[in-house]
């Protein structure tokens, strides 16, 4: 095997989902315990002490205490690569955390034990079925009271539409929360409270049938039994194939606060998830042990350091190796690129990189250059697929506090705008400026970063806009006179690409009865 080869089989790529609140920036902090990237995990939302979440790190994420943007970490563990996409948890970011679903081999998804399965969740998960990412289950917060854990198992299945196989098993819940017991192993791994915030030794007692398990379990013993028999009876056994096929997850119980079970995914991770996979791209497929260097843009984060007005571009490597001061192909512009400053993440710690491989994620230093999308290589015209834009849902008006300001106020619309979370629209028969995301918060990300980023101050309006679709059409003529027909209703996007402001369904359904020959899309690939 060559060094590239050993490289790439050591690295796992995955992302986190779940609804808000789950648990999820919790057990990113003690997955990077256990790759012993930090010694101490950072309760999120203490109050007592100022260590914020070591992933959140915007002002606004600081405030209120939710990821709202894409962080990467990378650490070792067990003599792997592990590369971990937190993804934003706030009900609203569907856009950024589906495009960092397109970058990732897997995805760990995390359940609140008490909740179950809730809409964010199914949200994210129809992203993943759309690649048959292969997907490993955590239900969470057993320290506290949960659902039944059979009536959980059956809701994934019935709403998720995936098999759903236990790997271990919950001994109690809450304060008779005794640990799991690992259903094809036959062991007990016990739990002891108040061991959160560093890595502890667990305690394992070989065998149910054994006096040491009765003793642990004690009156909970006979009954434990009998669920565990109809347990084993009901579930799906677990299937490596089919987890590679995204058809059934491993599901894992735990608590991430508590800092239990966290490792037992983790290995799951590692033993089980697909090392990196071969990409498809325009031209051909790409494998990830070829030798020459090949990467797409998934994401572009503004100022990541505020000292550094610089903007981030987060690319996956999808072949080849990394290496200081190579050059590299910037497919979309055709000019060449030497980059000797890529940076690997750890949270908001940057540090500059030797080297990189497939399935790695590396930061270049976009000066406005890069856009989502772009695909980096030694010099063959690759082109990346499935790294869409999708249509907003809400829309507003801005407006300008400061008249003499919108220069900047453009400008600084533009950049966030390219970051992939919000989009703006300038429509052709006005000089407003429309705004468009899918969840509500997005509005005052912009607002507060203008104000802090671009020393610009906007409020909104409201606006009668239902949806924005991407205008196609390959008949020149007809383009043109369905553009003199609906220009009241066009604009164009961020990118220069024309789009039709739907005030209304029923006035989008006419539409595209009208003109059969236009096509109004709901995404848009970024090329």
């Amino acid at each position: 095997m060559t060094q590239q080869a050993a490289e790439v089989a050591k690295r796992r790529t995955f992302a986190i989902i779940s609804h808000p609140d789950a648990g999820k920036t919790t057990i990113t902090e003690k997955l990077l315990l256990m790759g012993k990237a930090i010694a101490v995990a950072g309760t999120v939302k203490s109050r007592k002490s100022d260590r914020h979440a070591t992933s959140d790190w915007m002002e606004m994420e600081k405030q209120r205490g939710i990821s709202i943007t894409t962080s990467v970490m990378q650490f070792p563990y067990r003599e792997h690569m592990i590369n971990l996409l937190d993804t934003p948890g706030h009900e609203d970011f569907s856009e950024d955390t589906y495009r960092t679903l397109t970058a990732v081999d897997s995805a760990l998804m995390v359940l609140d034990g008490g909740k179950g399965v809730e809409p964010r969740t199914i949200a994210l998960m129809d992203v993943c079925r759309l690649r048959d990412t292969p997907i490993v289950s955590f239900i969470n917060k057993l320290d506290r009271d949960i659902r039944d854990p059979i009536e959980l198992l059956d809701e994934i299945e019935a709403v998720l539409k995936i098999k759903a196989a236990p790997i271990t098993w919950p001994i109690g819940c809450y304060r008779d929360f005794k640990g799991v017991y690992h259903l094809a192993d036959d062991y007990i791994i016990v739990y002891t409270a108040g061991h959160g915030h560093e890595r502890t030794e667990t305690k394992i007692i070989e065998k149910l049938d054994s006096d040491e398990a009765r003793a642990h379990l004690g009156d909970e013993y006979e009954r434990f039994i009998e669920q565990l028999e109809l347990v084993q009876g009901a579930c799906h056994e677990f299937n490596q194939q089919e987890f590679l096929d995204g058809q059934l997850t491993p599901v894992f119980f735990g608590t991430a606060l508590g800092n239990f079970g966290v490792d037992h995914v983790l290995d799951a991770v590692v033993d089980w998830a697909p090392r990196p996979l071969a990409r498809v791209a325009n031209e051909r497929t790409v494998e990830p042990v070829e030798e020459k260097f090949s990467g797409f843009i998934f994401k572009i984060q503004a100022n990541m350091d505020p000292k550094h007005r610089d903007r981030i571009a987060f690319m996956r490597i999808c072949s080849g190796k990394y290496e200081k001061g190579m050059k590299m192909r910037h497919v979309r512009t055709g000019k060449d690129v030497r980059i000797g400053d890529a940076l690997t993440f750890f949270s908001s710690e940057r540090e500059q990189l030797e080297e990189a491989y497939a399935g790695d994620i590396i930061g270049l230093h976009n000066h406005g250059t890069i856009q989502i999308g772009d695909t980096f290589s030694e010099g063959e015209v690759l082109g990346f697929t499935g790294i869409p834009h999708f249509a907003p849902e809400l829309f507003r008006r801005v407006r300008l506090r400061d008249p003499l300001k919108s220069k900047q106020l453009r400008q600084g619309l533009q950049q966030l705008a390219e970051e992939g979370a919000t989009q703006v629209f300038f429509p052709e028969r006005s000089n407003d400026i429309i705004l468009g995301a899918v969840g509500v918060l997005q509005f005052d990300v912009v607002a507060s970063r203008l104000k802090e980023e671009y020393k610009v101050e906007c409020s909104y309006e409201p606006i009668t806009v239902y949806s924005a679709r991407w205008i196609e059409c390959s008949d020149k003529k007809k383009l043109e006179e369905f553009s003199n027909k609906a220009v009241e209703n066009l604009a164009l996007d961020g990118g220069g690409h024309l789009t039709y402001l739907a005030p209304t369904r029923v006035n989008l359904a006419l539409m595209e009865e009208r003109w059969p020959d236009v096509k109004f899309r709901a995404t848009r690939e970024h090329h």
